[in-house]
């Protein structure tokens, strides 16, 4: 017998936990996402360094935090083409590429926003 959806905050705290494993998988399982992760823990300290007004800041630390999001989407696309089955298909072969694309233009978009605002910041 199924069991009946939940609503409300019993909801939201299955939810939170969903995440938490998520977040567990992908810590665990993903070395590019420890690396971000570090990445974006350096990058608050020199977002306050490098933005000058509350914005600034917040788009630099957004950015950063936008890899880890995309990241976590490409593993997600990784693990579901891998769930499908061990074997060689091209059409695995271009969800996968696709994802690993995501990830390297957010990091470009990362990238030009931290150096435009490196530049900004020393050319002052």
């Amino acid at each position: 017998m199924n069991k009946p959806p939940l609503n409300g905050l019993p909801r939201l705290k299955a939810a939170w936990y969903n995440s938490l494993n998520g977040l567990n998988d992908v810590w665990k399982n993903e070395e590019a996402f420890r690396i971000e992760a570090v990445a974006f823990l350096f990058s608050i300290p020199l977002a306050f360094w490098l933005g000058d007004t509350p914005f600034k800041i917040s788009i630099l630390c957004a950015v950063v935090l936008l890899v880890l999001v995309v990241e976590v989407l490409n593993t997600a696309i990784e693990a579901v083409v891998d769930r499908i089955g061990p074997e060689r298909h091209e059409l695995s072969r271009i969800a996968k590429d696709l994802g690993s694309l995501a990830v390297l233009q957010v990091s470009l978009l990362a990238g030009l926003v931290w150096f435009a605002a490196l530049w900004e910041h020393l050319s002052g």
